[in-house]
């Protein structure tokens, strides 16, 4: 029997397992804001009372965090329905009820993904620790990423996180052979294009994350209206605590602006 293709029905099914619930719910109890990403925050994101998106939320890890900073009006959504219990139920413990916590879709947003008083668009938005990436298809992205300069208002700051296929030699070298791979018909047969992973991992579960170089994520902002402000590996902007090193591999900031 032919292996199935990922899909994005295979990617919630993931995130909704026990597995991944329990990961991600421990890093959003315990873990808060990464260095590098109260640096970024910080310097981007200046209008503490400004309404912000967080797309691909999770268990409310980062969203919780930019409570804890100031940012008090908040809207975060996720496309796992177990996720996004686990949110709300943190921020219900934690005083921070106010946040509003959505099940949404990027590459689909609801009319509901608005500003509550719908006068006005995000002030900026974030899908960070690789989110948009772990959506299957370059076109599916690009629709995120369409949708988040939909709802965002003209100037606002997104702000991402990719993995990235030519950070060193060894990542250069792996991927020469994954490309062989595909050359020869010879890769996963469950991917979908070339940068794509499926890994199962001890605690974390199944995942799906597409690891991208530079020139897509650069040609994937200029065909959404958003443009490219900065980016810059993870370890060059602030030296992260060990647990954050142990919860994530090495991974590339990146910071656009929405055109008018």
């Amino acid at each position: 029997m032919a292996a199935k293709k990922i899909t994005p029905a295979t990617v919630r099914a993931d995130f909704n397992d026990p597995v991944a619930v329990i990961h991600y719910a421990r890093a959003a109890h315990f873990m808060g804001l990464w260095a590098s990403e109260r640096v970024l925050i910080g310097r981007y994101f200046t209008d503490l009372t400004a309404p912000l998106l967080e797309a691909g939320c999770g268990a409310g890890r980062a969203t919780l965090g930019l409570w804890d900073a100031g940012y008090k009006n908040l809207t975060a959504f996720d496309f796992a329905s177990e996720l996004i219990d686990q949110a709300r139920s943190l921020a219900t413990a934690r005083d921070a009820a106010a946040i509003r916590f959505l099940h949404a879709d990027a590459t689909k947003l609801p009319p509901e993904i608005c500003h509550p008083l719908d006068a006005k668009r995000f002030g900026g938005a974030l899908f960070l620790f690789n989110g948009l990436m772990q959506i299957p298809r370059r076109a599916r992205r690009r629709a995120a990423l369409r949708h988040l300069h939909r709802v965002c208002a003209p100037g606002a700051p997104l702000l991402i996180t990719t993995h990235d296929r030519d950070q060193n030699q060894v990542e250069r070298a792996l991927w020469r052979l994954e490309a062989l791979r595909w050359e020869r018909g010879e890769q996963d047969p469950r991917l979908l294009e070339f940068g794509d992973r499926y890994f199962d991992e001890a605690g974390v579960g199944r995942t799906f994350m597409h690891l991208p170089d530079r020139a897509e994520i650069l040609a994937d902002f200029a065909a959404t209206g958003w443009t490219h402000t900065f980016d810059a590996l993870r370890k060059t902007i602030a030296p992260e605590a060990r647990a954050v090193r142990d919860f994530s591999d090495e991974c590339r900031f990146w910071v656009a602006h929405r055109g008018p």
